[in-house]
């Protein structure tokens, strides 16, 4: 690149000067035509007018030339000199740019510290959390608000009938923009349950403390109509998450607790989650759905 940046600030240093040198030529040539042009007019007459105006039209030539000769020179001296002062200028002033294909890619840093791990059998999300819409409804229908809420401010009015759920200890709640944080009373106490089980087990492991994030909570019908509109193919018209019973935690992004310089993976950590919701589902308080596009695990209280 700055060898290209050098070469173009040369071409137009050198490129003044050029013209110049060519305008002198085209000058001088004009210059040979007139008096050639004035020595065949003096052919036709007579050579005794020849003669008369040989002396001068020579002088003229030789000094034409000249000058032709003194700028091709000069033309060729001075570029040498303006370049070398537009590459000093240019090597001050440009900074190199590497192309884009030749760019190495650089991994993300690691995180200071020594990893740590779970030490957790592996476990298929995908075949132990696949309980189905119909169950999630029919749970959902029976402990959750009937009739679920219209629009914010009708569910605002149900706040005898609702728990409000916060970042605490054990989770955070994030920012909402399609849904409130408020749970029916047993889905909030079976929400606190989880999250004091998934800490208990780093305790026992003797592993950092970290919390799981709250992503979903009680939908509106409002809400699910703006989210249908922003393009969310998963939210349909009669969702669970109408009922106050249902709530969605993320897999793919955990909350560091503790000031420690052991750290653990997102996976290691979903596999934390996994197994509390596994002992849970298995205990039959929920059933859970693998959300694998939202990347979220999909929790309906059962009682």
């Amino acid at each position: 690149m700055y060898a290209k940046t050098v070469q173009k600030y040369n071409k137009k240093g050198v490129c003044a000067n050029f013209y110049v040198k060519k305008c002198i030529i085209f000058a001088g040539f004009i210059f040979f035509l007139y008096f050639c042009r004035k020595f065949v007019f003096a052919v036709k007459r007579d050579w005794n007018y020849i003669l008369h105006h040989l002396k001068p039209w020579v002088k003229n030539v030789l000094g034409g030339i000249g000058i032709i000769l003194s700028a091709v020179v000069v033309a060729h001296i001075f570029p040498q000199n303006q370049a070398g002062q537009i590459e000093q200028t240019v090597a001050a002033n440009v900074v190199e740019i590497v192309p884009e294909q030749q760019q190495e890619e650089v991994a993300p840093p690691e995180p200071e510290g020594h990893l740590v791990t779970y030490p957790g059998r592996s476990i298929r999300y995908s075949e132990k959390f696949r309980d189905g819409q119909l169950k999630h409804m029919k749970a959902a229908e029976k402990n959750g608000l009937q009739p679920p809420p219209a629009n914010r401010e009708e569910a605002a009015r149900m706040h005898n009938r609702l728990m409000h759920i916060y970042t605490c200890k054990y989770y955070v709640v994030e920012d909402l923009t399609h849904s409130v944080p408020y749970l029916v009373p047993v889905a909030a106490k079976r929400l606190n349950a989880i999250g004091e089980e998934f800490s208990d087990i780093l305790r026992r492991n003797g592993l950092p403390h970290y919390r799981f994030r709250v992503t979903s909570v009680l939908r509106t019908k409002d809400d699910i109509r703006r989210l249908r509109k922003s393009g969310n193919g998963n939210a349909v018209t009669n969702s669970v998450h109408n009922y106050g019973t249902t709530f969605d935690l993320a897999y793919t992004k955990f909350d560091k607790a503790s000031i420690t310089d052991d750290y653990m993976t997102d996976d290691n950590l979903k596999l934390v989650l996994g197994q509390v919701l596994l002992n849970h589902q298995r205990d039959g308080h929920i059933y859970v759905k693998y959300e694998y596009k939202q990347c979220c695990f999909h929790v309906t209280v059962r009682d």
